[in-house]
């Protein structure tokens, strides 16, 4: 519920229609995220709300980094079958430092 929530605010902002995916609800794995990637063109942004631990496994799949996802954070990963790398990642209070800024 709370990821549904957050996905709508997110889109919201963004002026766009969140899609709502089965496979992020139960063991989101690197598999699940080619499979939803692959839906979209090559240079498409893909927005991906969940939770914990399948997405900082997903982040490490892709890119070998370790992090831990605190509540409302952001990661951005720049995807490819083979691998990848995480371009960003902000914690809720860098957020928050960039929302007032």
């Amino acid at each position: 519920m709370r990821a549904r929530d957050t996905a709508r605010l997110a889109c919201e902002a963004l002026n766009v229609e969140p899609v709502e995916e089965d496979s992020l609800s139960n063991g989101f794995d690197r598999e699940d995220a080619l499979e939803l990637l692959m839906r979209h063109g090559a240079d498409a942004r893909v927005l991906v709300v969940g939770h914990d631990p399948s997405f900082s496994q997903v982040v490490h799949d892709f890119t070998g980094a370790r992090l831990e996802f605190k509540k409302g954070g952001v990661a951005v990963v720049e995807a490819e079958r083979a691998g990848g790398k995480l371009l960003l990642l902000l914690r809720p209070r860098e957020l928050e430092s960039l929302a007032i800024a």
